[in-house]
């Protein structure tokens, strides 16, 4: 019977991903079915459906560091990477449509992830036969999930639909929701979250999300709709757990479990360690992408530890490409890196620029002479301890854009946050346009639902 029981568990997660959110939503499944009671019979059970999201979110989609990823795309986007591939040259042209491919899985597989914690946070509503404390933590889990999916879909997207229920008569003719409305999701469902989980992580490895992984997204949260304040104490209670969590060396933070990862995701594939790792390392002339040749030799300071252990490159007759190499592994086994989803060098980052909007200069130096240490370059106390708060601001983006290169989107996410991004992108970019700050909503999507409009400029 247990074998039974997560047979249909991982049949139904199969079925939830196999096909487009707006395929799923069609699958009504009352909440009292056989099925759904089959699902939700005990612990294991229920435990299966929420690692069966981490495995779908790790295999394929926004969130997987493939070619179809938030990395590659966003950091074609910005000015991070350079294009080799047919499909992946619109992002690198800011040239995109609704009917561009990689865009749809940008904007589907955030909301599979939603319809399945949305499925799965109605399925343990009264459910007697998993445990009280299994039912927290595995809604604890689905909430931060649900909110980690909106924080992207917002920041691909800006405003876009707000599913909280798995409801297809609901979902199917939904409109889209503010930014602000989103952020406001964002932040119940973390707070709530907040409530549920515990520092101790639910297994031996760091690929479950805990407390800490909440509060930390919840401070990078607070950063992006600047709550000041809020974004510092967030940031602040998950770099005081210095019994969990330490900067460590820069060629040690993607190990597995690594002590400076706040939440990790287990690779599932065959192809390597991480879909990144194989991806991104270059063994032969490039033909997806390679790092931005600009950024690779001129965003470095001298002697910056960042740059010898991060950056490699590969030449042929064709010429010399860069590529990043914070995933060092590229073969199958032994497995020695996860995917780094949320890590602790981002939290000083989010801490030094809420301190220096709120005229706290010294702990803003403090913060990110931690991160500047770590890399072997000269700390700002001793070279200009005097430093306007302008300087620092200025500083402290570009300490960012060093520190989290090739990660989840953040390069582009600064530009546009800041106000930056049409002054540094059209530099370099002949074809960008202001509107490009956003992508298109997938034309599939506004031809299924007429209430969904379409972004500005496209």
């Amino acid at each position: 019977m247990k074998y039974n029981i997560f047979k249909i568990s991982l049949i139904l997660i199969i079925i939830f991903f196999q096909f487009s959110c707006k395929k799923i939503i069609q699958i009504d499944v009352p909440k009292d079915s056989v099925v759904q009671e089959t699902i939700f019979q005990n612990n294991d059970a229920a435990t299966s459906v929420m690692t069966g999201i981490y495995r779908s979110m790790s295999n394929n989609g926004f969130a997987s560091g493939n070619n179809m990823s938030i990395t590659s795309s966003a950091g074609l986007t910005a000015d991070e990477f350079s294009s080799h591939s047919t499909l992946l040259k619109e992002f690198y042209d800011n040239e995109l449509n609704p009917l561009t491919t990689n865009i749809s899985s940008l904007y589907a597989s955030p909301y599979e992830t939603i319809y399945a914690t949305n499925v799965l946070l109605e399925g343990l509503e009264g459910q007697n036969n998993i445990t009280l404390p299994n039912r927290t933590q595995l809604r604890g889990e689905a909430l931060f999930i649900r909110a980690f999916a909106y924080f992207y879909l917002v920041n691909m997207f800006g405003s876009v639909p707000l599913h909280i229920t798995s409801d297809y008569r609901v979902t199917r003719i939904a409109s889209r929701t503010t930014v602000t409305e989103i952020y406001k999701q964002i932040i119940s469902d973390l707070k709530t979250a907040e409530n549920l989980l515990k520092d101790t992580y639910i297994t031996t490895e760091r690929i479950r999300p805990n407390l800490s992984t909440v509060q930390a997204l919840l401070a990078r949260t607070y950063l992006y709709t600047q709550d000041w304040e809020n974004a510092e104490k967030y940031a602040t209670l998950v770099i005081n757990k210095t019994s969990i969590y330490n900067l460590v060396n820069v060629d040690a933070i993607f190990l597995k479990n690594s002590q400076e990862a706040i939440w990790q995701l287990m690779p599932t594939t065959a192809s390597g360690n991480t879909n990144e790792g194989t991806l991104l390392i270059l063994t032969g002339t490039p033909t997806n992408l390679s790092l931005n040749s600009d950024f690779a030799l001129n965003s470095f300071e001298a002697n910056d530890e960042r740059k010898n252990s991060w950056i490699r490159s590969y030449t042929n007759a064709t010429g010399t490409y860069y590529y990043p190499f914070k995933y060092k592994a590229r073969t199958a086994s032994p497995v020695t890196e996860y995917y780094m989803v949320m890590r602790l060098a981002e939290q000083f980052l989010i801490r030094a620029e809420a301190r220096v909007q709120q005229k706290d200069i010294s702990g803003a130096i403090d913060d990110i002479d931690k991160i500047r240490n770590r890399a072997g370059i000269t700390l700002i106390k001793n070279t200009n301890p005097n430093i306007s708060a302008n300087d620092l601001s200025i500083l402290i983006q570009k300490e960012r854009r060093v520190e989290l290169f090739s990660e989840w989107g953040h390069r582009w996410f600064d530009l546009k946050r800041s106000g930056n991004a049409t002054a540094v992108l059209s530099l370099v970019k002949p074809m960008w346009q202001a509107t490009d700050v956003f992508y298109p909503i997938p034309q599939r999507e506004i031809d299924l639902n007429s209430n969904i409009t379409q972004n500005v400029g496209y």
